[in-house]
Formats: structure tokens, C-alpha cells, sequence
């Protein structure tokens, strides 16, 4: 116990305010973090999903149980969203490249632009240069440089499908307990 006291009293956080400011900006970079409520326009979805789930002569329990539903779902979607509109801007963005290549061309660049250099054709430079990955092989590069924000939506994910789950148990059940 007093080991993991130790390592808590160690671990405070980023130490610099650059530290500091990039670890604030960690929940505002896709906005999934956010409470769909926070947002009005995702509140009036929420609302008018909730009525239509709970129905017409619903009691308060059976509406607020309704609303997680509702909050779930729009918060799933809005994950698979998300997810949707990196890979796709990825995909559309033609000269889409791995950070680990770009820093292949910049040494090797920096190389060329030496006076002890190999000559090199123009054309042999630019057409290294602007090269970029296609098809399945751009697909797998943007999986792979993409994977940690990937995983990161995955969770939001899993945890929206664990809250509509457990959601729509408690509305079944208060639904079955109201008809009985």
C-alpha cells in the first residue's frame, strides 16, 4: 500500500505548461468526452428519440428511462461518426503519407541537398518525393498511423453499447413491471 502511495504521490501529471496545455486539450479533440446534452441540437434528437421510445402515455419513470436510450444511441452514433470522418478524410486526402516515411524523405532530402551527394535526376526526385501509398497499401499505413486514435474511439464505442445496454434492460423491465 504504501508502494502505491508512493507512485501516486509521483504521478501528478505533466509538470510543464505545455505539458499542462496539451493534457487539457486531450477530451476537446474529437468531442466524445462531452455529455450529448451539452450540445443543443444533440439534446433535441435525444428528446424527440426518447419520446418516440417511451410512446405516447408514458409515465416519468418509463420517459427517463427512455432518455438514456436515447442519450446512448445518439452518443454511439456520434462515435461511429467520428470514426467515419478520420478514415474518410484520410482516404480523400490524396497525398496522405506515414510520419515514418516523411521523415525518410526529409533525411533523405537533406542528403541529396549535401555537395558530397550522388547525383540525382530531377524527375527521380520529384517522383520519390511526391510518392504516396495507394489503394490497400494507403488503407493499412492509415490503420497503422491511426490505430491509438482508433482504439481510443473503440472505447467511447464499447462504453456507449454498455450504457444502451443496460439502458434498455431497465426500461424492459420497468416497462414489464408497469404492465403487471
Amino acid at each position: 500500500m504504501e508502494a502505491n502511495r508512493a507512485n501516486a504521490r509521483a504521478s501528478t501529471g505533466p509538470k510543464t505548461a505545455r505539458g499542462r496545455a496539451r493534457a487539457a486539450r486531450n477530451a476537446l479533440r474529437h468531442g466524445l468526452s462531452l455529455p450529448v446534452c451539452s450540445d443543443r441540437a444533440l439534446f433535441e434528437e435525444v428528446e424527440a428519440l426518447a419520446r418516440e421510445i417511451a410512446g405516447p402515455n408514458a409515465n416519468a419513470r418509463i420517459q427517463e428511462l427512455a432518455r438514456r436510450v436515447a442519450e446512448a444511441q445518439i452518443d454511439l452514433r456520434r462515435v461511429r461518426h467520428a470514426r467515419h470522418k478520420l478514415l474518410s478524410n484520410a482516404l480523400n486526402e490524396p497525398y496522405y503519407e506515414s510520419r515514418a516515411s516523411s521523415r525518410v524523405k526529409v533525411r533523405f532530402l537533406i542528403r541529396v541537398l549535401q555537395s558530397s551527394a550522388p547525383e540525382i535526376s530531377s524527375e527521380a526526385l520529384t517522383e520519390f518525393l511526391t510518392s504516396t501509398p495507394q489503394g490497400s497499401e494507403k488503407f493499412a499505413t492509415i490503420l497503422s498511423e491511426e490505430a491509438k486514435r482508433i482504439l481510443a474511439m473503440d472505447r467511447y464505442e464499447r462504453r456507449a453499447l454498455f450504457r444502451r445496454k443496460t439502458a434498455i434492460q431497465l426500461l424492459d423491465e420497468a416497462k414489464h413491471y408497469d404492465c403487471n
